[in-house]
């Protein structure tokens, strides 16, 4: 049992896939914010493995002691993105000052939640960088995690979400309106570990063919980068 950030659910799928054809059993993977499932977790909920997208949740559960020792490890880095619905493309520059409330109209911005859930709270760090958060702040959609903001702007119900670049690769229905700077926020890191609670054999295995050459060469294939 996999507890894993929802940024993952496609390259996670391909990756237990590819495992279980080298003769595991295929995990069962569980996706959904960070955030909800480090409160799982402290809440005593049965998994193998935890991956999160961002250090400070899986900083989370490491305090709290259900992670088991000399097991976390990063797989994966990537990059935060602006992207707005392809049949409804808003224009705007990226960049310090940008007229994203302007741009946005009567409409909204979505991101995940930005007081929790890690994309949130990477797209929080970069408007304010760019000195935008007050002005953007009101036309904010909070969604319960990262592809639940995508579905939004992907039916055009907000004319522009923050999203990761991989979760605008996986959609054909948005486009990229810009890449947020790197300086603009904490970098992008996907730490995994396996859980007190683990009981299964092959956990273990299937966290270091995540790091081994086949798995990141899976995690590259989607887009995401070395950590």
């Amino acid at each position: 049992m996999i507890l894993a950030a929802a940024s993952l659910q496609d390259v996670l799928a391909t990756a237990a896939v590819e495992w279980a054809r080298q003769g595991h059993p295929q995990p069962i993977l569980t996706f959904a914010g960070s955030s909800a499932l480090a409160r799982q977790i402290r809440a005593g909920a049965p998994a193998d493995l935890f991956i999160s997208a961002d250090e400070d949740w899986m900083d989370n559960v490491e305090k709290g002691g259900f992670i088991q020792p000399r097991t976390r490890a990063d797989i994966a880095g990537n990059r935060l993105v602006l992207v707005t619905p392809i049949r409804q493309p808003v224009k705007l520059q990226m960049g310090r000052g940008m007229p994203i409330a302007r741009a946005l109209g009567p409409s909204r911005l979505a991101m995940a939640d930005p007081d929790s859930v890690p994309a949130g709270k990477y797209g929080k760090a970069a408007l304010t960088k760019l000195g935008v958060w007050a002005a953007v702040e009101p036309k904010i959609v909070r969604a319960e995690n990262v592809r639940a903001a995508l579905a939004l702007v992907e039916r055009g119900e907000a004319r522009l979400g923050i999203v990761y670049a991989t979760d605008a690769r996986a959609s054909r229905k948005v486009r990229i309106v810009g890449i947020f700077p790197a300086w603009t926020h904490p970098a992008i890191r996907y730490p995994v570990a396996r859980l007190q609670t683990s009981r299964h054999g092959d956990a273990d295995g299937f966290r270091r063919f995540l790091l081994s050459p086949g798995g990141r060469a899976v995690l590259t294939r989607y887009g995401f980068s070395a950590p």
